[in-house]
């Protein structure tokens, strides 16, 4: 729309399916590092989640017929936040072994089954546990982490095809890196990049939100076309997948939930091939399926007119998927009606997978704008349930983030981001500067040490 520390900000399980623990030179993110905090601030207590809710409410009933909420960043208390950073929580590798299985196919069919894998699979947090509101980043903030993982999942060879299936057995590291590159809008560009699976991903974070009275309508914002995934090893094959629109509801019931009723896009060009992804959020009398349906098929590039699974004709279809987002999702190959299919086969069970934890560098070797140490204040006052002082110290950050911005226009300087060239690329695909470079490959190492930014978005 992740991580143990994410999943414990949203009432997710604790439990990780994959991966290994965190060197001792890194800290995992279920333990995260914080900054003291005084010993005389006193506890408070704890909200009920009803009661957040109602207050959430409130707040968000002076933004009916505001065209976007988003843009507007309004300030929340700190009882109705959870103890997590935008950056760290906003990122698509709830299960990296998934992502860097995508290219292990031999067929350029089974490489687009790998990638709708990877799209179920990367935004457990929803599936597994409830919406969560994180701190609002700030400009030139940014976060940086490793996975570690088994190489285990099985490539994906369509039955029609004589491909091998070969599965890795080694531990495999995934890097991360995200930036806050506007402001206003709020932008964050952000790279993955697994240099021993050839495989990287990046892509623009913004959304745009709309409360209707009842429920919030989140849809990617103007800069947002999406996750761009490379195949290196296969001559830069390139995957675009489009986000759908989702509405978070729940707020009169005291429950947040995400349901989603929209159509999303993969496409990759170079083997003209597209995938037509439809989302139905109710059944009969309004019950809640999580059903998604979509078809595979070849499209021409040049000609990208097919948007509706229905316009799709079945000469050009290679395989169809259906199945409950929430659960098990299965596909069938050739151009037959799934309902017919002599044969489904399961693509992949999300019953089974959790969050993955992340290794993030030990806070000594942080910067001062690095999300975790950033935000260490206000965390450990929350954790501590001092939320009165966990306000305060919100607010010193985001008036020092205002001070800074009317300085650069009193100088008239523009602001440039360190790790990303660009604010926000046309492509909807960011570079990475010298800098940024320096960050990926310091991850690849364990080496996480910077120089310190010559200038601060706040």
């Amino acid at each position: 729309m992740a991580s143990t520390k994410a999943e414990a900000a949203s009432s997710l399980s604790p439990a990780a399916a994959a991966g290994s623990a965190a060197p001792s030179s890194a800290a995992s993110s279920a333990d995260p590092s914080r900054a003291p905090t005084p010993a005389n601030a006193p506890v408070e207590k704890t909200p009920d989640e009803s009661s957040k809710l109602k207050t959430f409410l409130s707040i968000l009933r002076r933004f009916i017929g505001v065209a976007d909420i988003a843009s507007v960043r309004f300030s929340l208390p700190a009882q109705l936040l959870e103890p997590t950073p935008n950056l760290e929580y906003w990122n698509y590798l709830d299960r990296p072994e998934m992502f860097i299985s995508i290219g292990d196919s031999e067929e350029p069919l089974g490489r687009m089954l790998g990638t709708l894998r990877f799209w179920f699979t990367k935004d457990l947090k929803y599936v597994k546990g409830k919406p969560c509101k994180p701190y609002n980043s700030t400009l030139g903030e940014f976060f940086r982490c490793n996975w570690q993982v088994e190489d285990t999942a099985p490539s994906i060879s369509p039955p029609s095809s004589s491909a091998a299936s070969s599965t890795g057995n080694r531990t495999v590291k995934v890097s991360y890196l995200t930036e806050q590159t506007s402001h206003h809008p709020p932008v964050s560009a952000f790279f993955v990049d697994c240099p021993e699976k050839g495989i990287i991903a990046r892509g623009f974070d913004q959304i745009s939100a709309k409360f209707t009275g009842t429920s919030i309508r989140v849809t990617p914002g103007a800069h947002n076309l999406g996750i761009f995934i490379t195949l290196q090893r296969w001559d830069n094959e390139e995957y675009q997948l489009t986000h759908p629109a989702a509405h978070l509801g729940g707020l009169l019931r005291g429950s947040l939930s995400v349901t989603v009723a929209d159509t999303c896009y993969v496409t990759c060009a170079k083997n003209k091939m597209k995938v037509i992804l439809q989302y139905l959020e109710e059944g009969w009398l309004g019950k809640t399926q999580n059903k998604v349906e979509g078809v595979i098929f070849k499209y021409d590039p040049a000609n990208d007119d097919k948007t509706r699974i229905k316009d799709v004709p079945d000469k050009d279809v290679l395989g169809r998927v259906e199945g409950c987002w929430h659960e098990k999702v299965y596909y069938t190959v050739g151009n037959q009606p799934f309902s017919k299919a002599k044969e489904k086969h399961l693509l992949v069970d999300l019953s089974p997978l959790w969050p993955v934890p992340k290794i993030v560098p030990p806070q000594t070797e942080q910067l001062p704008n690095e999300s975790r140490k950033f935000w260490s204040g206000v965390t450990d006052a929350i954790v501590s349930k001092q939320y009165s002082l966990a306000t305060q110290l919100k607010h010193d950050l985001e008036e020092r983030q205002r001070e800074k911005a009317a300085e650069r226009k009193e100088k008239d300087f523009n602001w440039k981001p360190r790790f990303f060239t660009g604010v926000t690329e046309p492509t909807g695909k960011p570079g990475l500067t010298p800098d940024g470079e320096v960050v990926l490959q310091g991850l690849h190492k364990d080496e996480y040490n910077l120089k310190e930014n010559e200038v601060y978005g706040a």
